[in-house]
């Protein structure tokens, strides 16, 4: 699916997936939404599991009998919260007609109103990718190649449709320079409010942020798109130039 190669190397003994009993999926997916409330509130590493075990009225153990570790417990904390995510190609209708490169406008402009609306899987995303050790971050990679939650190579296969995006460069290359992209970019927009000073830009004024948002897909059109094929995209290209 993308340009990155995973790990040849099977995953730790406590990421390895282990299917639940039926009878304790219930008390799984309970562990589950308190440990995604307190890893939100208190960041992955000052989280500790004997809160979240004294919260839901438990022993650590079980905890620890369910996910392993504090680390595979994490991951499933990740994977709901990236799970709850809308895909690129679940925008409207009249914004999927306008093409690829609007729905990333739609979804780049919708960032923050997003994050107002529910913080917590965003913030568990911010603390995924860039607060956790290497041995975790690679296996939500692997997660992030395999699964495909945001649905790119859907948008991808869209834009190449629609004869949008080049056929002179390899798809599965595409669909990591759009993920790759995407996700700094979009998390430089969200930091402002949940971690000052992760990211250089901080505070911007609502016009500055669309300007950067039309700045940024200019670029990656350039990089990706095939020449101007949206009249509508000529106008910003050149107001751009004049920020």
């Amino acid at each position: 699916m993308s340009g990155i190669a995973s790990n040849p190397a099977a995953p730790p003994r406590y990421l390895r997936h282990v299917p639940p009993r039926p009878r304790s999926e219930a008390k799984r997916s309970r562990i589950v939404e308190v440990a995604m409330q307190h890893f939100a509130e208190q960041g992955y590493h000052a989280a500790r599991v004997g809160d979240i075990a004294a919260t839901l009225g438990i022993a650590k153990g079980s905890v620890f009998q369910h996910f392993g570790s504090k680390d595979g417990l994490f991951f499933e904390v990740y994977k709901k919260a990236v799970r709850s995510f809308p895909q690129y190609l679940d925008a409207p209708e009249e914004v999927r007609a306008a093409g690829v490169f609007e729905v990333l406008r739609y979804w780049l402009v919708r960032t923050e109103h997003m994050l107002h609306e529910d913080w917590i899987p965003y913030r568990i995303a911010l603390l995924g990718n860039y607060g956790t050790d290497l041995v975790l971050k690679r296996e939500i990679n692997r997660f992030l190649i395999s699964e495909d939650p945001y649905g790119t190579v859907a948008l991808v296969r869209f834009g190449l449709e629609r004869r949008e995006l080049r056929k002179d460069v390899d798809a599965d290359m595409i669909v990591s320079i759009l993920d790759w992209t995407m996700e700094r970019f979009q998390d430089a927009l969200l930091t402002a409010e949940l971690d000052p000073g992760l990211f250089r830009r901080q505070g911007e004024m609502p016009e500055k942020k669309e300007a950067r948002i039309q700045q940024f897909l200019a670029v990656l059109q350039r990089a990706i798109g095939v020449e101007l094929t949206s009249r509508a995209a000529r106008p910003e290209v050149r107001a751009d130039k004049r920020i």
